[in-house]
C-alpha cells in the first residue's frame, strides 16, 4: 500500500507522530515541526472534491496503462492511498509513477498546481504479505477514510 501526502501537510516531527524512513515511528517534536513549516517554499493547498476525483482517475489510468493490478485508491484532501500489485518495477518506482501521473493531470486541469509541488517528496510503502492483509488494506482505503468524515 502506498501513501503520500500533499506538499507541506505532513512534515517531519508532526504533532500526530510520524515515521522516519530508517528509524520507524517517531514522536512529535512541535518546535522542529514549526522549523520545517517555516521553511516551506509554497503555501499548503488541499485537494477539493474535483481534484480528488481527478487524482483517483489518474491512478486508475496509470495502472491500466502499466498493466498493474489496482485494488483500491482514495485521494483525500491532504493525502492519497493506493493499493496496487505490480511486477518488474521497484515499489519506489511505482509510487513515483503514480504520483507523477496524478501531478500531470492536476497541473493540466488546475492552475493552482502549476509551478509548485503537489506532493511531499517521498511517501510510505507498506508491503502486503497475504490475502488477509490485502483485504484489510482495501477495506481501509475504500471505507475507513470516509468514516473519518473529514473530506465530505
Amino acid at each position: 500500500m502506498f501513501t503520500w501526502s500533499n506538499y507541506g501537510t505532513f512534515l517531519p516531527d508532526d504533532r500526530r507522530g510520524w515515521r522516519h524512513r530508517d528509524k520507524g515511528e517517531q514522536s512529535a517534536q512541535p518546535l522542529l515541526e514549526q522549523w520545517h513549516r517555516d521553511r516551506l517554499k509554497h503555501n499548503v493547498v488541499l485537494l477539493d472534491l474535483a481534484m480528488r476525483q481527478l487524482s483517483e482517475t489518474a491512478l486508475l489510468e496509470i495502472c491500466q496503462h502499466r498493466k498493474w493490478r489496482h485494488w483500491a485508491s482514495s485521494a483525500r484532501s491532504n493525502h492519497v492511498h493506493a493499493v496496487v500489485s505490480f511486477r518488474a518495477h521497484s515499489p519506489k518506482q511505482v509510487m513515483e509513477q503514480l504520483k507523477a501521473k496524478a501531478t500531470r493531470e492536476l497541473r493540466q486541469a488546475f492552475a493552482i498546481w502549476r509551478d509548485r509541488p503537489v506532493w511531499s517528496a517521498n511517501g510510505d510503502i507498506q508491503f502486503i504479505d497475504d490475502e488477509d492483509e490485502l483485504e484489510t488494506c482495501v477495506q481501509y482505503v475504500n471505507e475507513a477514510q470516509d468514516r473519518k468524515g473529514r473530506d465530505r
